[in-house]
């Protein structure tokens, strides 16, 4: 009976010490709860930073997914990507935007998003 109470008595300890831990890990990611749409500030801003050299598609966000605090913050954004090409097929990707403390930004990497075609019989 000792054993399952010691036991329980450091569970509760251990869930307490997760529980009270609200403030983001340096270099820990923390997702980003909000409604598809606008992006928030910060991320926008680092996001417009990011895409101003860019050529040849258009990114639209459209969520940001998770932050990072580094030095600097990343971001990783949601976009339909559309090439700037006759007859484009957009399609979807995970945008990872670094924003350094001076106020620069560039695209870390673009994971594109294949998403499977299902035909699925008419009713």
């Amino acid at each position: 009976m000792k054993k399952i109470l010691v036991l329980m008595m450091a569970l509760g300890l251990a869930l307490g010490m997760v529980s009270a831990h609200a403030e983001p890990a340096v270099g820990g990611w923390t997702p980003f709860v909000q409604e598809a749409g606008e992006l928030p500030e910060d991320a926008q801003a680092a996001f417009d930073k990011a895409l101003e050299q860019l050529d040849g598609a258009v990114y639209t966000p459209v969520a940001l997914l998770s932050t990072q605090v580094v030095a600097g913050k990343n971001y990783c954004i949601l976009c339909q990507i559309t090439p700037v090409v006759p007859d484009p097929v957009p399609t979807w990707a995970l945008v990872y935007i670094y924003a350094d403390l001076q106020g620069n930004a560039e695209i870390m990497n673009v994971y594109e998003l294949y998403i499977a075609q299902h035909a699925y019989p008419a009713e």
